[in-house]
């Protein structure tokens, strides 16, 4: 039967079609190859240039072979690579240049060069009641990992939208990583699956720069003001979700006010772990306050603190590495004073 992708008039041949398609290459060269050693008379010929004729016909149906083998598994990779790609469009979809009047910028590294995803997770949404972000980090690597990213992603992408408070957040997310440890330990009866866990930063920017945050296990982030990079450390975080339950109350933190020019960069651990051939960690700290004097845009502090990340480490990263960066470029208009009653009646 002749099938037709929907919306295409190309056609598409049937999967034996296109298996039949894929062996005939290293048939054909089998055949060539039994057909000359029954029917060629140098093939049966012991002479030293017969033998040679011999060698050389066998080495050029090896090889071909090999190229064919080689070329199939090249198509399969590149296949493969491009699947994973999509789906980290969609997974960790790159943030708009600006939410909300705040500049966003986001980078994601994967630990292992051949991967295209990987355990850390960021978004930033803008909500009816104020601009919400996530990051987090999934222990462990592999497909795993990377389905507990999306169970987490996808039950924030919905509840910064949903609740009214960022502690309501927190508990669908909660849930949502239970649901998900409960799953897996079921399907893959591995009860290692239930020991999973995720440390999870959760920040509202209100209109007024206001700043909360809600910290399950996760590296505070850091605030670029004037010319300074201080930590954000209001309160002792929380535990991970996944092996412990949340406490009865949530009490969510205030950070201060983010300013107009202000930044916050938020940031998995593997970046603070990084360690340079003499064993030191990477000093962020230090990279974001030379960086705070110029007061650039998001995507230049991208810039800056990979390219010193890569010439501070001797290999690359042995985690994964995240980044998000939000810059205030909001303009907070201030009330007038009041002025005396004449003046308010000169300027009508």
């Amino acid at each position: 039967m002749i099938r037709f992708k929907p919306g295409a008039s190309r056609w598409v041949p049937p999967r034996f079609l296109s298996r039949a398609f894929t062996l005939s290459v290293p048939v054909a060269w089998g055949a060539a190859a039994v057909a000359y050693r029954m029917t060629c008379p140098l093939a049966r010929d012991d002479a030293l240039g017969a033998r040679l004729v011999s060698s050389a016909v066998l080495c050029t149906v090896v090889t071909g072979l090999v190229t064919h083998v080689r070329g199939g598994l090249l198509r399969e990779l590149r296949r493969a690579r491009s699947v994973a790609e999509a789906a980290q469009s969609v997974l960790l979809r790159p943030p708009p240049p600006r939410v909300d009047g705040l500049a966003a910028a986001a980078v994601h590294l994967s630990a292992d060069r051949e991967a295209r995803l990987g355990g850390d997770l960021y978004e930033v949404i803008a909500t009816e009641h104020g601009v919400r972000a996530v990051i987090g980090d999934v222990r462990g690597h592999g497909i795993g990992a990377v389905r507990t990213v999306a169970a987490v992603l996808g039950s924030f992408r919905e509840a910064a939208h949903d609740e009214p408070g960022l502690d309501g957040v927190l508990r669908r997310l909660e849930r949502a990583m239970a649901r998900h440890l409960r799953e897996r330990a079921t399907a893959e009866s591995d009860p290692v699956a239930a020991e999973e866990f995720v440390t999870v930063l959760l920040m509202e920017i209100l209109p007024d720069g206001e700043v909360r945050a809600l910290n399950c296990g996760h590296p505070w982030p850091y605030r670029l003001t004037g010319a300074r990079a201080e930590p954000l450390a209001p309160v002792e975080p929380l535990p991970p979700l996944g092996p412990f339950p949340l406490p009865a109350e949530l009490t969510v933190a205030t950070c201060g006010h983010l300013l107009p020019g202000d930044a916050l960069v938020l940031h998995t651990d593997g970046l603070e772990e990084a360690r340079d051939s003499e064993g030191r960690f990477f000093p962020l700290q230090d990279v974001l306050t030379g960086v705070a004097r110029t007061r650039p845009a998001p995507g230049s502090v991208l810039r800056t603190v990979l390219t010193a990340l890569l010439r501070h480490s001797a290999d690359p990263p042995k985690d994964d590495v995240a980044l998000l960066v939000l810059r205030n470029e909001r303009h907070i208009c201030r009330p007038a004073p009041d002025l005396p009653e004449k003046a308010r009646l000169r300027t009508r």
